[in-house]
């Protein structure tokens, strides 16, 4: 298309904007049938819906570039740019090899959420939850290795599908302009491609001292229970002692870490367990803290078409997720409740998205969408920084709150989870950058993701590994086609929001303490942010809320402080670095 009216330009956005919402409308419902009754039919539904939005799309795009200086440098230059980035996935002009990669996606995704794995002494072959469970919860080397090999062996079957994804995926992001789909994917955070690459950079440097600090506690101290044999002196830690199938999350080994005298004041899954705390209690909880700062409560429809647990007659993608069926008011999250301390906080996750979703729904559909990625995934982490133990005595998990002297367990668990993520959160896009640009070619599929977890984790295998394995294929996000560098900077994001917020509320005391519940003024001011939706490049919007344009990590070593403290001191007779 050509046009030198802004005039026509105007109207063809218009119709485009509507065209697309039909199609996203179309997309999600078949995805969401998909996710909750997984076999064959729908999975054929789904993936249609989703190749005809994809072509749509990519199809519009095209002719959006055709608008020229009608497009001028204004709104309507804005959504021709998000309609450009906007896609994870570009398919081909070809309808039949935009066909066949849909289909390779859903099916890909299918092999991973049937993933079985019958360990020694089970009766029957167990699912990615219960295997998780037992990697949880086991202090045997043996059987956390078992486990461990066995999840990883059900995406050895994957890499043909996925090294012809690769190449379908590449080919359809070329049609669009982008170099390959991994640069199709950094453009879209406001900035250049390479720019945005050397940013994230600079963010994972400012918080590589804190990791490598805590890598090293962790270590010596993991040594000490499982002995020299284990677990090396100054080498990367086995991925399967830390309690998490990726090792992405480490709070399950801290147990074995605490620090002296500083055991939790509280059990949060123990908590919730004697209350009889049901699934849609769990959900309650959340909903109630976002109500407390000033938002509505969910719709009725929510409650009666999420999914909390895991249904007993039919296979479902349990993996947790927040859907806007309608881009209006049909909210609903999937997922399979556990009544544990780690549900509890991912609910906030899940609702997070859901009031985010809501809070833009009146953009146009193009600007129907977070600032960046990043955003949509930080905000309910943010209101679960807030989730501190003067918040548990508020709703009445707690009778009391416990003293500061409690505060370095509390930090401690805390940064297992978060900071022990970052270079996770860092390296899965990493490695797929490399795959989708060529310098890491099939041939090295496997090896080049461990060179990249010893590099950035400080992480080895327990068993040997080898290009017959495909091991990024076990994770949900590489299997489904899902960027995850919006992970990353949600880890560092949160804190930043937090930090403000925190000031908004004159909170006192230190930042770790700070709870935003009940506190409307702060929850204006964050839902302002969220309103913007889009319509404006993510550093207006941060520096709407925070007074700042860049993602900054300096709030995550304040909210840390005391933490860091003790580990610099725990450290100074120990090896550090692998």
């Amino acid at each position: 298309m050509t046009s030198s009216s802004p005039r026509d330009a105007t109207e063809w956005m218009r119709h485009a904007e509507a065209q697309m919402l039909d199609l996203a409308r179309e997309r999600e419902r078949a995805g969401w049938v998909y996710a909750t009754y997984l076999n064959a039919d729908t999975q054929a539904l789904a993936a249609r819906a989703e190749a005809r939005m994809i072509a749509e799309v990519v199809g519009l795009a095209k002719e959006a570039t055709g608008l020229g200086p009608a497009l001028g440098s204004g709104d309507l230059a804005r959504k021709a740019l998000l309609l450009r980035t906007g896609l994870s996935l570009a398919a081909p002009a070809d309808p039949e090899e935009a066909r066949e990669l849909t289909e390779t996606v859903r099916s890909l995704e299918e092999t991973f959420a049937t993933g079985r794995f019958r360990p020694s002494g089970s009766d029957t072959a167990l699912d990615l939850q219960e295997l998780s469970h037992r990697l949880e919860s086991s202090r045997s080397p043996e059987e956390m290795a078992e486990v461990w090999t066995g999840w990883h062996a059900i995406a050895a079957p994957m890499r043909p599908r996925f090294t012809r994804y690769v190449e379908l995926a590449n080919r359809g992001a070329r049609e669009l302009g982008f170099a390959d789909t991994g640069a199709m994917w950094r453009s879209k955070y406001d900035m250049p491609p390479e720019a945005f690459a050397a940013d994230v950079e600079r963010v994972w440097e400012q918080v590589r001292p804190f990791y490598t600090a805590l890598h090293a506690y962790v270590r010596r101290r993991l040594r000490e229970h499982y002995g020299a044999e284990h677990v090396p002196a100054d080498g990367p830690i086995p991925a399967h002692l830390l309690g998490n199938m990726w090792a992405q999350s480490w709070e399950y080994v801290y147990p074995l870490v605490a620090p002296e005298g500083s055991a939790p004041a509280f059990d949060l899954t123990d908590i919730l367990r004697r209350r009889g705390t049901i699934p849609t209690d769990m959900v309650r909880f959340a909903e109630g803290f976002f109500t407390s700062i000033g938002f509505d409560p969910l719709p009725a429809s929510f409650w009666e078409r999420s999914m909390f647990v895991r249904p007993r007659d039919r296979e479902v993608v349990c993996h947790a997720s927040a859907w806007d069926l309608d881009f209006e008011e049909d909210l609903r999250i999937k997922m399979c409740i556990d009544i544990t301390a780690e549900d509890f906080h991912v609910i906030h996750h899940e609702l997070g998205h859901n009031f985010y979703q809501r809070a833009y729904r009146a953009q146009p559909f193009l600007y129907r969408d977070s600032a960046n990625d990043g955003f949509h995934e930080a905000v309910g982490d943010t209101i679960g920084l807030s989730v501190t133990p003067e918040y548990l005595v508020q709703v009445g998990l707690l009778d009391r709150a416990p003293d500061p002297t409690h505060d370095l367990g509390l930090l401690l668990q805390m940064a297992l989870q978060k900071v022990a993520f970052l270079p996770f959160g860092y390296l899965i896009d990493r490695w797929r950058w490399d795959v989708f640009s060529g310098a890491t070619g099939p041939d090295r599929y496997n090896a080049s993701w461990w060179e990249l977890r010893r590099r950035y984790q400080g992480l080895a295998p327990p068993t040997a590994r080898s290009e017959s394995d495909f091991d990024p294929g076990a994770k949900f996000h590489v299997a489904g086609n899902v960027p995850y560098m919006r992970y990353f900077l949600a880890h560092v994001l949160q804190f930043q929001f937090h930090r403000a917020l925190a000031r908004i509320a004159d909170q006192k005391g230190p930042l770790h303490r700070a709870s935003i519940y009940g506190h409307r003024e702060a929850g204006a001011r964050l839902g302002q942010m969220l309103a913007l939706g889009a319509s404006r490049p993510w550093p207006e919007a941060l520096e709407a809320l925070t007074g700042e344009r860049r993602v900054d990590a300096s709030a995550m070593m304040e909210y840390f402080a005391p933490l860091l403290e003790f580990l610099d001191k725990e450290n100074r007779s120990a090896p550090v670095g692998w």
